[in-house]
């Protein structure tokens, strides 16, 4: 049963795993990095994703993009499901935006790749991953396609329940507006490196700087320029984490000419030096793996 399962034909790749311990020491190496993941987690698993840590109080799942990086913890009582693909198995066209793999699961300003399933829903997607298991054990013809829809399926879902658990009175929003704040998220991960102020965005969406701040504020949401420093800062953690650049080369990689400048933003954000930051992170990394 834990053997890994995996579709590949044409570029397009999808694998899907029974977790085990044997198979998380695999999913926390680096094999996976360059794949879009779905996790499905029961209770008492822990994750860290992004610097982040996430406890399992009920079943839950878990989408994470090719960028961000995984590691899983701690192993619950009952099994979970892996499953990893590339974009040529699946990246909706732009009418589905909401549902691509960079839709809301993926990549949304609240950060936050859990969705937490209610009771009623437990089976439907235990359902989905099941299915998909079962696919893999009698392929026929049809298999990527009926694969691909469930997956499909899976996206919706969830992208139904994150939106009631984290959007809020953004649920009551007009579409147009929600179009917004889409808009404004995809861009700033598009354009984080080299557009570092509102009036940057405020230019690409076509409104006033205050216009666009505005709108954050009637709805009570982090401010567009913290959102924008914390995607910096996010990027800075992950080349501080994992790569071995320096803090005046990640400097300049994201669109910093004044190192000193980088340092101090990292350092009012963080709370500690960028340098400071990297050596903890590494003797954290090593403390886990002795």
């Amino acid at each position: 049963m834990n053997n890994p399962k995996i579709f590949e034909s044409n570029y397009k790749k999808l694998g899907f795993k029974v977790l085990s311990p044997d198979s998380m020491e695999e999913i926390n190496g680096d094999y996976y990095k360059p794949y879009i993941k779905v996790l499905y987690l029961p209770e008492d698993y822990a994750v860290t994703i992004d610097f982040k840590r996430y406890k399992t109080r009920t079943p839950s799942l878990f989408f994470i993009n090719s960028n961000q990086y995984l590691q899983i913890e701690k192993e619950g009582k009952e099994p979970g499901y892996f499953m990893y693909y590339n974009r040529d198995f699946y990246c909706v066209q732009i009418h589905d935006a909401e549902v691509a793999c960079d839709g809301l699961l993926f990549n949304n300003i609240f950060e936050m790749p859990m969705t937490a399933l209610p009771d009623k829903e437990v089976f439907f997607v235990e359902g989905i991953f099941n299915q998909i298991q079962e696919e893999f054990d009698t392929p026929d013809a049809s298999q990527e396609e009926m694969i691909r829809t469930y997956l499909k399926q899976l996206i919706i879902k969830a992208t139904r329940i994150w939106k009631v658990q984290q959007l809020g009175i953004l649920n009551t929003e007009p579409s147009r507006e929600m179009d917004f704040f889409r808009d404004f998220s995809r861009l700033v991960e598009i354009h984080f490196r080299t557009k570092h102020t509102v009036a940057d965005y405020a230019d690409i969406l076509g409104v006033a700087p205050k216009t666009l701040s505005n709108k954050f504020n009637r709805l009570e949401l982090t401010q567009p320029n913290d959102i924008i420093k914390d995607r910096i800062i996010l990027e800075a953690k992950r080349l501080l984490g994992y790569s071995s650049l320096s803090v005046k080369e990640i400097a300049y990689q994201l669109g910093y000419e004044d190192p000193a400048y980088f340092n101090r933003l990292f350092t009012n954000k963080v709370g500690d030096t960028p340098s400071n930051f990297k050596k903890k992170y590494l003797q954290g990394k090593n403390v886990q793996l002795e």
